[in-house]
This record gives structure tokens, C-alpha cells and sequence, in this order.
């Protein structure tokens, strides 16, 4: 049979003091939100039992006498308040300890009244390919939220400030009575009414609704840098929501989205174009002009040239971001396309050069 004392930690002549002291402790030990453990459910609801037992003296008087048979005999239920599961659990301890805030799975909640900082904000924007390899200058448009002028982040109308919260006396905390299958428990709470700042408008500005702050439509000037690519992020300090209590402003981060290229494929900082070649200029070379990011470029192509061979133009490619003065490359893939239609005259051309080609071959001795 469990040992209600030995479950709770404490020697069996402890006060009701040391009991719940000790509850509070074992219960943060296996309460689901810490303790991940198969029996952790089965462990909290005999330590729940334990200390229903031990904090009734009628029911410690008769299990110190009889145990845990002594308790069923006597018509006290042995499952005692938690055997509904962790559900029930949450609600005893909830007023029991005034929330998991109070019993240290959140944490007290930060001062109402300190300065914090703004939230940050995202904007999605779309530029063009050649947009992002050069850079550009961009306005934009976001609406964030911005310290009211009227009542200059106080919430307060103009000519009246806020007052002492008449249920807390200005402490952000009330004193709360709650009556649980435990018995009457006395807690601290935040204070309902001015959610624990001790103090409440009574006159609230009429243009930010008390607030202190409200929403303004901003454009921005924004340099994009040469080089970007898709995905990339531009941080803008300050340019987020304002703060609150004095507390600094968000930032505003930019995300960029770069539209594909129909002619340049990118890998990072280097750029690929096809260039098709037709047998004669694979087989003979040829010299041949094409589009790079820097203008028309010209470029030779050697005699015998492979289909997917690929030449390279150093220093045509795309910007490095922190480092404008170096580029990357533009690669050349080269494909040899075969005509679909000839002309009589360049049948006959093709003829004569198989000709050639069959005169050159070995003889197949196979045959």
C-alpha cells in the first residue's frame, strides 16, 4: 500500500504548513508541462490523493489509524479529486496557485507599466530580374502603428491623466478568495480592472481610442542593393510599430522576391544562357555576338565544339552584395541543334560529306 507520507516527502507528524509546501513542490516535479514520463499521470494522481488525505484531519486521523482500507471502509473515496485526469487537475491548481503563471510553469508576468518595444513587421515586395542584379530605389507603402500625437503615447485626452485603479489601490494586485473541493483558498492576483499597471484611463484620447497609439499609413524611400537575390531580406530599424511606455520602435524587415529571368538562369552569383549552334558552326568555329548582363558581348566559338560544352565570361555575372566590385561569371552552354528541313542544295552538301566520312572509316571486317 502507498505511503501517503513517504509520497509527499514529509515526516508523519508534519504540519499543514509543511504538507502543502511540500505539494507544491512534487506537483511542479510531475505536472505534464515538466515531466514527461509514462507514469507521470498515475504519480500526480496519488500524490493528489496523498494530500487530500493529509490536509482533512478526519481522513489523516483514520488513514494514520487504518491506511488506505481504513479510508475505504469509512466511506471516504480513496480516488480522492483527481481521478477525472489532468482536466480537473488544472482547474485545482488553477485556484489553487491562481494559474500555472503563479505556480512557475509561465512566470510572473512583466511589469504593465515598463517600456517594451514595438513590434516588428514584414513586407513582401516583387522586383524584376535585371532589377535585382543592378539594384534600385523603391518606395513603398506599410502601415504600422505610430505613437499618438494628440495624447503623445499616453491614451490619456488632453488636460487629464490616468488615476489610481480604485480596486487595487495603485499595487497591480488584488487579493482573491477562492472556494475549490480543497477548501477555501486566499491567492494574489493581477488585478483585473487595470491588468496589473495600478493605474486606469478614465478619460481616454478620442483619436487613438486610449491606446496611445494608432495605425499611419508611411511611405518609405528604400535602396535595394545590387546583387540580391530571391528570398533576400532588408532590415529597416525603426520602422516597425512604436513602442510602448517609451519603449523604442520595432524594425520593418523587407522580403524580396526576385521575378525569373526568361533568358538568364541564376546560380548565385553566376548566370547561364543557351546558345545553339548549328553543325557547321560546332564543326568549322564560329564568332558569334550575344546578350550579357554588361551589353553585346562577342565570343569565339572553337572549331569542334561538343554539344554542352560551355564557355565562360569572367566578370559578366551577378554583383556580390557586400562587395559591388566583384562579379560573377556568365557561363555559355552551347547546344548543337540538327535542322528539321534542308533545302536540295544542302542535302546534296550532307551527302558528300557522308561520303567523306564512310571513305575515312575503317572497313568493318565484321561484314
Amino acid at each position: 500500500m502507498a505511503d501517503y507520507y513517504e509520497i509527499l516527502g514529509v515526516s508523519k507528524d508534519a504540519s499543514k504548513d509543511e504538507i502543502k509546501s511540500a505539494f507544491r513542490k512534487k506537483a511542479r516535479e510531475l505536472h505534464p508541462d515538466v515531466n514527461k514520463a509514462p507514469d507521470a499521470e498515475e504519480r500526480f494522481k496519488e500524490l493528489g490523493r496523498a494530500y487530500e488525505t493529509l490536509m482533512d484531519d478526519d481522513k489523516r486521523s483514520t488513514y494514520d489509524r487504518f491506511g488506505e482500507d481504513g479510508l475505504k471502509n469509512a466511506g471516504f473515496d480513496s480516488q480522492g479529486p483527481f481521478a477525472g485526469g489532468f482536466g480537473n487537475l488544472d482547474e485545482i491548481f488553477s485556484a489553487f496557485f491562481g494559474g500555472f503563471g503563479d505556480f512557475g510553469f509561465s512566470g510572473r508576468s512583466s511589469d504593465p507599466n515598463a517600456p517594451r518595444k514595438g513590434d516588428n513587421l514584414r513586407l513582401d515586395i516583387e522586383i524584376g530580374f535585371e532589377e535585382a542584379v543592378f539594384g534600385i530605389q523603391k518606395e513603398v507603402k506599410i502601415d504600422h502603428l505610430e505613437t499618438c500625437t494628440t495624447c503623445q503615447g499616453t491614451g490619456c485626452k488632453p488636460g487629464t491623466t490616468k488615476e489610481t485603479c480604485k480596486h487595487c489601490g495603485g499595487q497591480g494586485r488584488v487579493q482573491q478568495t477562492s472556494q475549490t473541493i480543497l477548501g477555501s483558498f486566499t491567492q494574489i492576483v493581477t488585478c483585473p480592472y487595470c491588468k496589473g499597471a495600478g493605474k486606469v484611463t478614465t478619460s481616454p484620447c478620442p483619436d487613438c481610442k486610449g491606446t496611445g497609439r494608432k495605425t499611419v499609413e508611411k511611405k518609405l524611400d528604400i535602396k535595394i542593393p545590387a546583387g540580391v537575390d530571391d528570398g533576400s531580406k532588408i532590415r529597416l530599424s525603426g520602422e516597425g510599430d512604436s513602442g510602448i511606455n517609451g519603449g523604442p520602435a520595432g524594425d520593418l524587415f523587407i522580403v524580396l522576391h526576385v521575378k525569373p529571368s526568361d533568358y538568364y538562369k541564376r546560380e548565385g552569383v553566376n548566370v547561364y544562357t543557351k546558345l545553339e549552334l548549328t553543325p557547321v558552326q560546332a564543326i568549322l568555329g564560329d564568332t558569334i555576338a550575344i546578350k550579357t548582363l554588361e551589353g553585346e558581348k562577342t565570343i569565339n566559338v572553337p572549331a569542334g565544339t561538343q554539344h554542352g560544352n560551355t564557355l565562360k565570361i569572367k566578370g559578366a555575372g551577378i554583383p556580390y552584395v557586400s562587395k559591388n566590385s566583384a562579379k560573377g561569371d556568365h557561363i555559355v552552354v552551347l547546344a548543337i541543334k540538327v535542322p528539321e528541313k534542308l533545302s536540295n542544295e544542302e542535302k546534296d552538301l550532307y551527302k558528300k560529306l557522308k561520303q567523306i566520312e564512310e571513305k575515312r572509316q575503317p572497313v568493318n571486317a565484321g561484314r
